[in-house]
């Protein structure tokens, strides 16, 4: 994807229509062929309906990564197993939201929200009808306007677009920076390739810094080829929009996250055509490196095993090197996913916040010692006799 032009709709392919035809269908009748095998933590499904878990199509459980109290959104939710499975684990504190554009898919879910609510013991799941592409705009509440206001001419279609953007602006579906967590199963592969940069931006927007993604999609090995892009059955399959495995981690690079990382990936293919190996892989990434370099005298030391890393800012880190990171980086590195490569140094002598100067993050500088030691100078202390113990010294 690097250096090359944002994909386009793929011509003559209504590539909506072709997905949502199969999983209205799949929504009434199981559907075998639309989900990879799952290993989900069998204690979570004890709450569902057999319907709603014979017709789940995901290819991956991104669930297992949410942790208790969070603001989840998961993206197309279908019929919503993630959204009750991550329902119990946030716990009463928490709240799980559920986008989907498939009428019969909501329906599916919002028939058993009152039951499988009482069973968990609370109720915070909602399903919200919209596009994971533009989560803003609630179309059940865009469709009010149209029942009100039908559209009949060119002028009524303008005004429609205008109320869009007005609801867009003063009552987003999903609003900016306000969920820990945005979630998707087997999903993404399914929007429009013209629309995708916007998807991953939205994504990016309703999170708030320190949040994650964690998306399990089906990626290939290879360009999946024009003629295959042409079927509408292999695109409603999960076969014909398929990300390239790396050109899926660049879509969240370009969207500005940060520790992009394939937390699972299926070794062998779920599916080959013409050679071309399709499997599920888990991608989990970060937002919060945006922001201003102040200098706070700190420093980390990468651990290894590598001689030498390079992070997505460009930062080289040496192995047992004290390099010098600005507030920002220090914070990041002192979290997942980095927090295990590193030790942190801050300084003895805290800075204050006004004292801080601007930092260079581009200069890879070492940070000297004494930068972090301090205002000691001349210090000596020497061990005691009984401090050369695997213990701590008292």
């Amino acid at each position: 994807m690097s250096g090359t032009a944002e994909p386009k709709a793929v011509a003559g392919l209504n590539i909506e229509h072709a997905v949502g035809q199969r999983y209205s269908a799949a929504s009434q009748a199981a559907e075998p062929a639309l989900c990879c095998p799952v290993q989900y933590d069998t204690s979570l499904l004890e709450v569902l309906p057999q319907e709603l878990i014979d017709r789940d199509y995901g290819c991956g459980d991104p669930s297992r990564y949410v942790q208790e109290g969070e603001i989840v959104l998961d993206l197309g939710s279908g019929g919503g197993k993630i959204c009750y499975i991550a329902s119990q684990v946030v716990g009463q504190n928490g709240r799980v939201i559920g986008v989907d554009m498939n009428d019969e898919m909501l329906a599916l879910a919002r028939r058993h929200q009152q039951e499988i609510g009482d069973r968990i013991g609370w109720h915070n799941v909602e399903f919200h009808k919209g596009r994971i592409q533009d989560l803003a705009l609630d179309l059940d509440t865009f469709a009010l306007h149209l029942a009100a206001e039908p559209i009949a001419t060119p002028a009524d279609w303008l005004r429609a677009q205008n109320h869009a953007d007005q609801l867009r602006a003063d009552a987003p579906m999903i609003a900016s920076d306000s969920v820990d967590v945005v979630l998707s199963n087997c999903v993404l592969n399914l929007v429009n390739p013209g629309d995708r940069r916007q998807l991953f931006d939205e994504v990016f927007r309703v999170l708030r810094r320190g949040g994650r993604a964690i998306i399990s999609d089906i990626v290939c090995d290879e360009p999946v080829p024009l003629e295959m892009q042409h079927d509408p059955t292999l695109w409603s399959g999960c076969i014909s929009g398929a990300h390239q495995e790396s050109e899926l981690l660049e879509r969240f690079e370009q969207a500005g996250f940060y520790g992009v990382e394939i937390v699972e990936r299926q070794e062998e293919p779920w599916a080959a055509i013409e050679g071309i190996e399709f499997r599920s892989m888990t991608v989990r990434a970060f937002k919060g490196k945006q922001g201003p370099c102040d200098d706070y005298h700190q420093a980390v030391i990468y651990r290894g095993p590598w001689k030498s890393v390079t992070d997505d800012d460009g930062h080289v880190l040496r192995r047992g090197v004290r390099t010098a990171v600005c507030a920002k980086t220090f914070a990041i590195y002192s979290k997942p996913p980095y927090a295990d490569n590193f030790y942190p140094l801050p300084p003895n002598t805290p800075v204050a916040d006004g004292d801080a100067a601007p930092f260079d993050c581009r200069r890879n500088a070492i940070r000297d010692p004494r930068e972090t030691k301090g205002p000691l100078p001349g210090k000596t202390q020497l061990p005691t006799m009984d401090c050369c113990g695997p213990d701590p010294c008292c």
